[in-house]
């Protein structure tokens, strides 16, 4: 097994060429920025709701933490039920959460239109993945620094996204791991590989400092909490990011 994943991590190296070749035939997506509500003011959600909703930016990032995957609590089913009320684009919801298969269909009767589940949380990932997809929605796999890609070479064809973590899960306003960079990269390479249509999202640290750099490694989805909800105009500063990247 481990001569195994040593040498497709190897492999993931080695075929530039082939994937660069592949990834030139492919139509240019618009990159997405998905505004993380877990930075948000908490006693003016509904403003800052509205505020991303008049944004250019394209999804809200919801994150769902349970205090025993992360050592933080976050959102739970009611404040969640609450966005979607008011949010007029696509809901992504990340479940940092213990057993993430039991609420599945919870999330898709509260509107998640993406759901992301970790793949350190889950024991039978292949099922879990299908469970999602058969609620309606768009499956999503976390990997966490520590995680090689290469673990997701038998599921990526069936993921709609794998979200990648440049922090550590559970808190934000933490600095980015520069080793992001070098995971992207092998993470685009295994899906042009596999002929998958899978997007790439980043979460954890992003800012107009190191946008454009995880975006020329493969990035299709850029999550930012505090760059956008700490700034003076957030409007604006989703305005700039999606600017830079497009």
């Amino acid at each position: 097994m481990k001569n195994s994943r040593k040498f497709f991590e190897s492999f993931l190296f080695y075929i530039p060429i082939f994937t660069a070749y592949k990834s030139h035939n492919k139509t240019r997506m618009s990159k997405l920025i998905a505004p993380s509500i877990l930075a948000a003011d908490f006693a003016n959600l509904q403003r800052d709701i509205e505020m991303v909703n008049a944004s250019e930016a394209d999804w809200f990032h919801i994150d769902i933490m349970d205090g025993v995957f992360v050592p933080n609590i976050s959102f739970g089913m009611p404040v969640l039920k609450a966005i979607s009320k008011h949010a007029t684009k696509t809901i992504d919801v990340h479940l940092m959460i213990v057993d993430p298969d039991r609420y599945i269909q919870t999330f898709a009767d509260l509107g998640a239109n993406v759901l992301t589940v970790h793949y350190e949380a889950c024991t039978h990932l292949h099922r879990t993945i299908q469970a999602i997809k058969a609620a309606g929605m768009k499956a999503g796999v976390a990997l966490n620094p520590h995680t090689p890609v290469a673990v997701l070479e038998d599921v990526i064809a069936d993921l709609d996204l794998v979200c990648i973590m440049s922090v550590n899960p559970g808190f934000g306003g933490q600095s980015f791991i520069e080793n992001t960079y070098k995971k992207v990269s092998q993470l685009k390479h295994l899906i042009d590989f596999s002929d998958s249509n899978c997007q790439i999202e980043i979460d954890g640290g992003v800012t107009n400092k190191n946008a454009n750099q995880l975006v020329e490694a493969g990035a299709d989805v850029l999550v930012a909490g505090s760059y956008v909800f700490k700034s003076e105009n957030p409007i604006e500063t989703i305005k700039d990011l999606k600017g830079l990247v497009n």
